[in-house]
């Protein structure tokens, strides 16, 4: 593994237009409702979330996606071409799960021919080694926490708020990390 790339862990999680109820305070005697329109438009979003493995200063870097229905694989073929971008064509080992688009046969053809990229696969039901899980509850948990949105697009302007509180809050994207119990640390100097 070449120790001068980012360490980007991606995963994907599905939102709806059906609220994700969480607890509230409300005055005594004042129940909060929740009134929505029972609809099952979804939208998936997935997030790479990187660390540089000899440059710690130069912080953890986050990349969002969101789009209509759900990944297959040439949706995530798309998502990691702008995740290329991103990362300025730099070195990227890119952890994340076993699912199967993220080890099709056109997914694997695809990387082969990818010289900046490098796939690691997380262990099977381990979610918690993967900083983008705690990524996810923290948008769920506050941003989109009782949104009874009327569209898409009121969920996906939540989520890009939360992206962006995550973004200015740079100890946030490390307490993720610590969140897993891994840690990237720079290699001892040679001699």
């Amino acid at each position: 593994m070449n120790t001068r790339a980012w360490i980007v862990f991606l995963d994907e999680s599905g939102v709806s237009l059906l609220p994700q109820v969480r607890r509230t305070y409300a005055p005594r005697g004042r129940t909060p409702l929740l009134r929505y329109r029972l609809n099952w438009k979804r939208a998936s979003m997935a997030a790479a979330l990187g660390y540089h493995a000899t440059d710690p200063d130069r912080g953890p870097r986050l990349c969002f996606h969101l789009k209509p229905g759900s990944y297959d694989t040439t949706a995530l073929i798309e998502v990691l071409k702008q995740l290329k971008v991103f990362y300025r064509e730099e070195r990227v080992v890119l952890v994340w799960d076993g699912l199967s688009a993220h080890w099709s046969r056109a997914m694997r053809a695809w990387a082969a021919d990818q010289d900046w990229l490098t796939l690691e696969r997380l262990p099977a039901y381990a979610p918690e080694l993967n900083p983008v899980e705690p990524l996810w509850s923290s948008l769920k948990k506050r941003e989109l926490a009782n949104l009874a949105g009327d569209h898409l697009a009121d969920v996906a302007d939540a989520t890009e708020q939360g992206i962006h509180r995550i973004n200015q809050n740079h100890q946030l994207p490390w307490s993720f990390l610590t969140h897993t119990g891994l840690t990237v640390h720079p290699p001892p100097p040679q001699n």
